[in-house]
């Protein structure tokens, strides 16, 4: 895939997919529908998941989880991307974004620049062996009845891992940005 660099991201970006040009013979004519899906939407709305290596429990802390959230808050002037809701799990963290604005870096741009700049700061907390794994999970929401099903998901996942008795019990969750459908 063609690459360019961005000042702002030392790592090269992939090119947008609406920029790049598929080879001949290998243009996916069943993705043309996703075009007709994000007509009418700003943006498409990510559901992302991203886990600690070696699913170390670092992040539900007084001191780590104010740091990610932080770095979400900043992510529209940094990167384009506005974030919404949010759950910090002790291993792990679910959160809803979308990009916002002309320009925007890339999803897998995104989360490499917000890993890279929380490992930073996390490191100073949790100890120099903090990392975030190299993948992350995504799902792109098609209606608000999905965004709904799963943040009601991601805001029980306390519960569920015996963290909390209810979701309100848990005290690393929020919304920076409200999504409307």
């Amino acid at each position: 895939m063609p690459r360019r660099t961005d000042p702002a991201c030392r790592a090269g970006t992939p090119i947008p997919a609406q920029q790049a040009k598929p080879a001949p013979g290998f243009e996916h004519k069943h993705l043309r529908r996703l075009d007709r899906v994000f007509e009418e939407l700003p943006g498409p709305l990510f559901f992302i998941t991203c886990c600690v290596k070696g699913r170390r429990k670092v992040l539900a802390s007084d001191v780590v989880a104010p740091v990610l959230v932080s770095a979400w808050a900043t992510s529209l002037d940094a990167y384009g991307w506005a974030v919404g809701r949010y759950v910090v799990m002790p291993d792990h963290v679910h959160f809803f974004a979308t990009p916002c604005r002309e320009g925007a870096k890339d999803l897998p741009g995104f989360i490499r620049c917000w890993k890279r700049w929380t490992r930073r700061l996390v490191r100073l907390d949790a100890g120099p062996s903090f990392s975030w794994q190299p993948e992350f999970f995504d799902h792109v929401l098609r209606s608000g009845e999905s965004y709904a099903e799963k943040w009601e998901y991601i805001r029980q996942n306390p519960v569920r891992a015996g963290l909390a008795s209810s979701p309100e019990a848990w005290r690393y969750h929020g919304e920076l940005t409200r999504f409307s459908w």
